[in-house]
């Protein structure tokens, strides 16, 4: 039998058990990466595809094209007429104007119109009306009023921005908890105050959710204007290169769009957080069908 010193000893000596192995994380289980491989995918498929069948370049252009005009097109100056910066600053510029204006007067007649019930009844057919309005087919009269400057653009963007607002902040207002209302007017809260303390932060992913709409719809707007009548901006350099049967630079002018779109709706993503941080992700990011 082992003294009580051997046993300390004997187990002082044996050797310590394992640590069980940790599983390294598979990379390809990320959906940023999912989502990469897809694009390689699909890009692949395109440019072998094309070639494979022999597909007029004017009718679809293979990736390569498409790569090799983006690159002409961003490596000119800022200030070069037939570059990407000049017209994607010009087409920028409009996005963010009617973007703001839109959304801003969108959001405060929202507010408006849901903190007094008649004024809401009285407006709404009229709503629905200038709402099923194609905003396309004003835009030529919008030109015809305002010219080929910004501010007819900039007037097509915040009529295609304006009633998404309106419409999801109105429905925000409505949908906020009655019981929360109740508590408020129990405890002598003002009605601004029911209004800050409840309303509002209630109807925040409604109003969100019109937004990340706005953001879509201001990027098509502006390319509807630049269409029907305009000095410069994306539309115009893809109606140019039209002109010239340059497809793969039509193509690439559209992969421009597609990232100025991309980082708008980011910036929105990403100001959402910070303002709904008290909120689960599922709540903050849902989707508001009105």
């Amino acid at each position: 039998m082992l003294t009580p010193d051997a046993a300390a000893r004997h187990d002082d000596t044996a050797p310590a058990p394992k640590a069980p192995r940790q599983r390294r994380p598979n990379p390809l289980a990320s959906t940023r990466v999912q989502s990469i491989l897809l694009l390689i995918t699909l890009l692949g498929s395109w440019e072998a595809a094309v070639r494979l069948f022999k597909v007029p370049r004017h009718l679809v252009p293979p990736v390569s094209d498409i790569g090799i005009a983006l690159w002409r097109g961003l490596a000119t100056g800022p200030l070069a007429k037939d570059g990407f910066w000049y017209h994607g600053g010009v087409t920028l510029t409009e996005i963010l104007l009617g973007f703001g204006i839109g959304s801003g007067i969108g959001l405060a007649i929202g507010i408006v119109v849901s903190q007094m019930p008649k004024l809401e009844a009285l407006l709404e057919p009229y709503v629905a009306a200038l709402q099923s309005v194609p905003k396309v087919a004003v835009a030529p009269i919008i030109v015809v009023w305002l010219g080929f400057g910004i501010g007819s653009k900039v007037m097509i963007i915040c009529l295609l921005t304006f009633f998404p607002v309106l419409v999801t902040s109105i429905a925000g207002f409505k949908a906020v908890d009655p019981d929360r209302i109740d508590l408020l007017r129990s405890l002598s809260a003002t009605p601004w105050q029911i209004f800050r303390k409840a309303k509002f932060p209630s109807a925040l992913p409604y109003i969100f959710a019109g937004l990340n709409m706005a953001a879509a719809f201001s990027v098509v707007g502006a390319v509807v204007g630049e269409f029907v009548g305009a000095q410069a901006g994306l539309g115009v350099l893809i109606l140019q290169m039209e002109a010239q049967a340059d497809t793969g630079g039509s193509f690439a002018v559209c992969v421009v769009l597609s990232v100025i779109g991309i980082l708008l709706t980011s910036l929105l993503r990403r100001i959402q957080r910070r303002v709904l941080h008290w909120m689960p992700a599922d709540s903050s990011q849902r989707t508001v069908n009105v």
